[in-house]
């Protein structure tokens, strides 16, 4: 561990923030680029072919980082959730074709899981309360996380299956208190608020209840303008309405499992194995057969949710350790996040070192 902590300094000091600043200088120069042009470039194809070089500009930029948290949550950001949004835009359809969205908040609403904050008092009253418990919520995971980074010191005693398990949560816990701390910055900033990405998907009563309600509801959100309303309606004319969904959501699972496979090359920058692809298709599988079973009972029997609930997590958490995790093993992204955790804590020890050396010396000068 000491030799990866030192070889993860060695990156960043070497270029890895200066990397970050100059890709996200590059970010909001094309986005403030697509902002303008939308103002005169008519929406359609002229404006698809507008923002064609911005998309293969941020397919390309996750490219120049290589550690995991800025790296990752870049590629995250501009090469599936920018691309995408952009990809609407062009049609005038999605968050950016308000034509009332200053610069500032487009810049935002394109690269992250953002909605625009409701000023209405009764909402306003919900959120507060909301807050206050997602306070406490992100407090209790952040300490989670911590114990969790302290068990993979154990790993020789707990034993492989506990540890892919305890993946699963640090996977959950880290990505969702980042993204909380983008959203701070951004309600600091705009006054707005980001999109929730989770809603306590250890929760889930059904497939179609963590996919759809639970887990990456921002990325839900994405792909069914994208993906499931246009198969949607095309599969409409083809099958029956009532039927219609099932090509829809395949579909959906399909272009899912492209984009994590391109995030996974990020990470790793390795031939894939298309594991996360198989992952992501028997998902999208199971949940066309979960609903089809649905509509064929119509609501007349259904497992209860003490039942169905560890049913659900059990089936998420033994997939993801079949055919999720051995990717992120192969491309040893939980190595190189606890190996950048702790360069960032010798970091901010240096830090605080130099900061508390610097009034002694002045005081020794005089």
């Amino acid at each position: 561990m000491e030799g990866q902590i030192f070889e993860v300094i060695r990156v960043w000091m070497e270029g890895e923030l200066s990397n970050f600043i100059k890709v996200w200088a590059a970010v909001f120069t094309a986005l403030s680029y697509c902002y303008f042009a939308g103002k005169f470039v008519p929406k359609g194809i002229p404006r698809l072919l507008t923002v064609f070089p911005v998309l293969c500009l941020f397919l390309n930029l996750p490219l120049h980082l290589h550690t995991m948290h800025l790296g990752g949550m870049t590629a995250f950001f501009i090469a599936w959730l920018a691309n995408f949004k952009l990809l609407m835009f062009a049609f005038n359809t999605g968050p950016l074709s308000d034509p009332s969205v200053s610069l500032p908040r487009f810049l935002f609403l394109a690269c992250f899981p953002i909605k625009i904050q409701q000023n209405t008092r009764n909402r306003s009253h919900k959120k507060s309360k909301k807050g206050q418990q997602s306070l406490l919520s992100y407090a209790i995971k952040t300490l989670l996380v911590g114990v969790i980074v302290r068990a993979y010191d154990y790993t020789d005693q707990i034993g492989p299956i506990l540890i892919q398990i305890i993946y699963c949560f640090h996977i959950y816990f880290g990505i969702e208190i980042i993204l909380a701390m983008v959203a701070a910055m951004a309600r600091a900033l705009l006054g707005i608020e980001l999109e929730p990405q989770f809603n306590e998907p250890y929760l889930s009563t059904s497939l179609q209840d963590f996919w759809g309600r639970r887990w990456n509801i921002m990325v839900t959100s994405i792909l069914r303008p994208i993906v499931y309303e246009p198969v949607l309606s095309l599969s409409a004319g083809f099958t029956r309405r009532q039927w219609a969904p099932l090509p829809a959501v395949f579909a959906t699972f399909l272009v899912s499992a492209a984009m994590h496979e391109l995030i996974f090359y990020y990470l790793g920058r390795v031939v894939p194995t298309f594991e996360i692809t198989w992952f992501f298709l028997l998902h999208g599988v199971c949940l066309v057969v979960e609903i089809a079973i649905k509509k064929a009972v119509n609501g007349r029997w259904r497992f209860p949710q003490y039942v169905s609930g560890p049913l659900t997590v059990g089936f998420v958490i033994t997939t993801g350790m079949w055919l999720f995790f051995p990717e992120l093993i192969r491309c040893r992204g939980v190595d190189r996040a606890l190996a950048e955790y702790a360069a960032l804590g010798a970091f901010v020890k240096d830090v605080g070192g130099a900061l508390r050396l610097k009034p002694l010396n002045a005081t020794t000068v005089a």
